[in-house]
């Protein structure tokens, strides 16, 4: 008996068009396996070991070979009745809140400047927030400290002898918690916004030009025509660097840290990383400090949760 081929269901080597279809659908998930793997090896460790650690009395004797004692939840259970980790949570969500939200929205108004301005002014602004971006968090925390020093800080004497100000003269922006954060959210923003503007300024280069000459031809004034047609077409660029800079700000360390040590009252000003840090290092509880970083872990996978749902139901059709 004759065998009838077609097209459709022969192929050179044998191959149907269905198994070759069937083989390239594998292939991304092939290329996926080193990159899994390594990911696996870099963050699964530690992830377990920082898991194992937070169920085990874990300190300073641990540090020397002392076998650790298995306590289970004790360490949870000691850090949910604290009432000084719940204020540390809520004193970090609020700081991340108010700095996410005021670096973006100087990152976008800087973007939206960008668009506005000649090439060359463009350029001079763009190394300007490039050379912010790229110094050393260290050095520019030292440029941060002098500037806002008590006895040879400029901010102080421009306030007390330009402006006239002269409560400020000799003035302690770090001991009080509320100059604190101020400080230290100007630090923030200052360091983050050069990103939010680029990321944003790549996105704004994207909106057709003829769409926003035909609403302004309609009579749309600017702020209804970048309310109307550019956030919506930037919308994704938007949610993605929100979401970047929120896990950033929640995770904010290196700051609070060094301005703690400059004056700063650490009990007053702690944030979930120096409280972490200090229970950990500061007071050898590793085991306290590592059931502590799960909060922190369990808050930023919450929140890029949702935002991952919102970027999800955006791309749908």
């Amino acid at each position: 008996m004759a065998v009838i081929t077609t097209p459709e269901t022969a192929a050179p080597g044998g191959a149907t068009p269905r198994s070759r279809r069937r083989r390239r659908s594998r292939l991304p998930y092939v290329l996926l396996v080193p990159s899994v793997a390594v990911l696996l090896l870099a963050a699964g460790y530690p992830l377990v070991r920082q898991l194992v650690m937070s169920l085990q009395e874990y300190g300073l004797a641990q540090q020397f070979g002392q076998p650790a004692e298995w306590v289970g939840l004790d360490n949870y259970v000691a850090l949910v009745t604290d009432s000084y980790l719940w204020t540390v949570i809520l004193r970090s969500i609020a700081f991340c809140l108010v700095n996410a939200s005021l670096t973006m929205v100087v990152g976008v108004a800087l973007a939206a400047l960008m668009t506005q301005l000649s090439t060359a002014t463009r350029l001079v602004l763009q190394v300007g927030l490039l050379l912010a971006w790229a110094m050393p968090v260290l050095a520019s925390l030292t440029v941060w400290q002098w500037l806002f020093d008590t006895q040879y800080g400029v901010i102080n004497w421009v306030l007390s002898n330009v402006l006239g100000q002269e409560q400020f003269a000799g003035r302690s922006w770090l001991i009080s918690p509320l100059s604190f954060y101020f400080v230290a959210t100007v630090i923030v923003v200052w360091m983050s916004v050069p990103f939010v503007a680029f990321s944003v300024y790549a996105g704004l280069t994207q909106v057709p030009a003829d769409m926003m000459e035909a609403a302004e031809i309609d009579g749309a004034s600017a702020w209804q025509r970048f309310r109307a047609i550019t956030v919506p077409l930037i919308k994704p660029v938007l949610l993605i660097v929100g979401l970047l800079q929120i896990i950033w700000d929640l995770r904010v360390f290196t700051q609070i840290f060094v301005l703690q040590d400059a004056g700063g009252v650490a009990r007053d000003t702690n944030l979930i990383g120096t409280y972490i840090y200090r229970l950990g290092i500061g007071e050898g509880q590793f085991g306290l400090a590592a059931a502590a970083s799960w909060f922190i872990l369990v808050l930023t996978v919450v929140v890029a949760f949702y935002y991952i749902r919102v970027l999800l139901r955006e791309e749908e059709p």
